[in-house]
């Protein structure tokens, strides 16, 4: 074990030192009730009850988290600090496979979500970037004018400053900024939350090559990128300690870092939230059902104020359906009696997708280092002893990468007015509907909602300022992503109707929507053409996927099909923010449509994809809420 290793370990092992920290395990250790109850301890989960237990310390809360407390290792941790915490073996992440996808050539995806004290931000990629600036002007668009009335606002005014408040930004040293050139707009920043972003001392030393590709290609080269503005090739900073390089997640910084001075906040793992029960009515605060894993036993827990719901994209409608809470005809279909029937709880789902282009260098260069000299014993062994420094240094610094290129579709292809006219066609010849899931394309509100959201997706794609590409570079001799940011097909997850304690049936239905694949097309036609430019055409770059015989439409299209990822792990919109009816599950507030003491604070309460990773949009989400805390506890006084 690392010395780093081993002080988490004592960290973790002095949790049990004060009784403000005693983690719950078991029913007889609870209060009676709590004010507030919140299902799940991931990014937003505890960011929620981090600020709720700060804001009213008079008010109790309780997270309940099916994981437990684990060490959350870093994407590229030398092997000897991968170790698990006080769970043992326990994963840190549920792992099960979706339905196979028919537009896809019949694959399946791994299905993957967080399952420790601190979700998702426990096994991201740790590429900390952030939406751009239209990706919220959309969001407000779909909200509609019946919520112009309504002071929580999800435009980018009404979200920024709850992005900066959420992460610690440090700047990297002097050094490290000669040596890389990093750059980045302190504007953008100036939160204190214990949860961090840096740029690493070490970067791979062919890092510019594709950097100066890009530009070369037109794309512009950008200061900051988490500021509003994300057309270019951006510099993103990775969610780990500034020193240690140890991974930032909300586990410690909005659980561990806080804990030891709130009596009002505890934490019981281990623990699943089956349903919420509304024994009164809709018009009461509803029970929570809870299941505890060591023995399958079942016990209810009262909230007297609110039920807050940060389970994820997979689990939020798993537990609202099991609650009766969801599509009616499903419902009945797995023997649920409905409560609420609200079609859009487990619709809408998306993901990004996108296949890459598979190629290596093959003229020799003088960079050093390369991932390659990873396999070299001497090479290895500084590298461990490196990341084992204070402050650490070397390749075991690094995360999934810091540079990435975004570009819109209007600077991908001339073509986009044709893509963005096949779209708005699906509208205005009544055909949108087909593209949609079996279970819901007949639905009024669902139809509504899914042509508003196709509709504002054509005046994205027509503007030059937002993204719909993004293909990050780490180093040589790997595929390139071209990763699609903004789709038009739509899934589903759904309960198993036969084991309601069962993973949920995940279908992502990549591709579903015919016009995903125009746009697919127009990225790896436009990735391409970095493989000719000056400084990458040096290295004589060998591209075998797709081969360069390969130049038809219908031949790089099957290329897509064939190499397809349709998961990059950023799940999100399964109880979208929309108005009921237009196939809504939340509003503004993050209440839930028709039910009282009932909010969805995660990912899945997303409209629509951003163009972006989702822990960063995660944090910001759930510093949000507590704009609407006062509103709460007034609602209740």
């Amino acid at each position: 074990m690392s010395l780093k290793a081993a002080l988490f370990a004592s960290l973790v092992a002095s949790i049990g030192a004060s009784p403000l920290r005693v983690i719950k395990r078991q029913v007889s250790e609870l209060d009676d009730s709590y004010d507030f109850v919140i299902a799940g301890g991931g990014t937003a989960g505890l960011t929620v009850a981090d600020r709720l237990s700060e804001a009213f310390p008079d008010k109790s809360v309780l997270v309940i988290e099916y994981g437990e407390v684990e060490y959350a290792a870093g994407v590229f941790d030398p092997p000897q600090v991968i170790w698990r915490g006080e769970g043992g073996d326990s994963a840190t992440a549920f792992v099960f496979n979706s339905l196979p996808n028919p537009e896809v050539l019949n694959k399946t995806a791994f299905v993957m979500a967080g399952q420790a004290v601190g979700g998702s931000s426990c096994i991201n990629g740790q590429f900390f970037d952030r939406p751009s600036k239209w990706d919220f002007e959309a969001w407000n668009q779909l909200l509609g004018p019946e919520y112009d009335d309504c002071d929580t606002k999800w435009d980018w005014d009404g979200i920024y400053d709850y992005f900066k408040k959420s992460v610690t930004f440090t700047e990297p040293p002097a050094s490290v900024v000669a040596e890389h050139g990093y750059t980045w707009d302190l504007d953008a920043y100036g939160g204190s939350t214990p949860i961090y972003s840096s740029f690493p001392p070490f970067l791979w030393g062919d890092h510019y090559v594709f950097r100066d590709g890009f530009q070369e290609l037109g794309a512009p080269v950008l200061e900051e990128c988490a500021g509003g503005d994300k057309n270019g090739v951006c510099w993103i900073p990775t969610s780990a300690d500034p020193v240690t390089f140890l991974r930032s997640h909300s586990g410690i910084g909005h659980y561990t870092a806080v804990n030891e001075t709130r009596s009002n906040y505890h934490l019981l793992v281990k623990h699943q939230v089956t349903r919420v029960l509304y024994e009164q009515g809709l018009d009461h605060t509803p029970i929570v059902e809870v299941r505890d894993l060591s023995d399958d036993s079942i016990f209810t827990v009262s909230a007297d104020l609110e039920v807050v719901l940060s389970a994820g994209t997979f689990h939020t409608p798993t537990i609202l359906q099991r609650s009766g809470i969801g599509p009616a005809s499903y419902l009945e279909q797995a023997d649920i009696d409905v409560v609420l029937d609200l079609p859009g709880v487990g619709s809408n789902f998306q993901d990004h997708s996108g296949p890459g282009l598979e190629w290596n260098y093959t003229k020799p260069a003088d960079w050093f280092p390369l991932a390659t000299d990873m396999l070299d014993d001497d090479f290895l062994a500084d590298a461990t002893a490196g990341f084992d420094e204070v402050p650490a240094r070397g390749p075991y610094t690094l995360a999934m990468a810091n540079m990435a290129l975004f570009l819109s579709l209007v600077n991908v292809t001339s073509e986009y007015a044709t893509i963005v006219a096949k779209i708005r066609d699906q509208v205005t010849s009544g055909t949108a509907a087909s593209f949609l899931p079996l279970d819901y394309r007949d639905d009024p509100e669902m139809i509504a909602g899914y042509e508003l959201q196709l509709s504002v997706l054509a005046d994205l794609f027509e503007n030059p300022e937002l993204p719909s590409l993004e293909s990050p570079y780490a180093t040589g001799g790997t595929a390139l992503p071209l990763i699609s940011l903004h789709t038009l097909s739509r899934g589903t997850v759904r309960l198993d109707p036969a084991n309601h304690f069962e993973q949920p049936i995940v279908d992502y239905r990549t591709g579903s929507n015919p016009v995903d694949f125009d746009v697919h097309l127009a990225h790896i036609k436009y990735l391409r053409e970095v493989f000719n430019t000056p400084t990458v055409k040096q290295y004589e770059p060998l591209v075998w996927g797709p081969p360069d015989e390969l130049q038809s439409d219908e031949d790089l299209i099957q290329y897509i099909k064939e190499t397809m990822v349709f998961s990059y792990m950023h799940p999100c919109c399964t109880a979208a923010m929309m108005p009921k009816e237009k196939g809504g599950v939340v509003g503004p507030e993050l209440k839930v449509h028709g039910a009282s003491g009932l909010r969805v604070v995660d990912m899945s309460v997303i409209p629509i994809l951003p163009s972006s990773h989702l822990s960063a949009e995660a944090y910001a989400i759930g510093e949000k809420l507590e704009q609407a805390a006062d509103l709460i506890i007034a609602e209740h006084s």
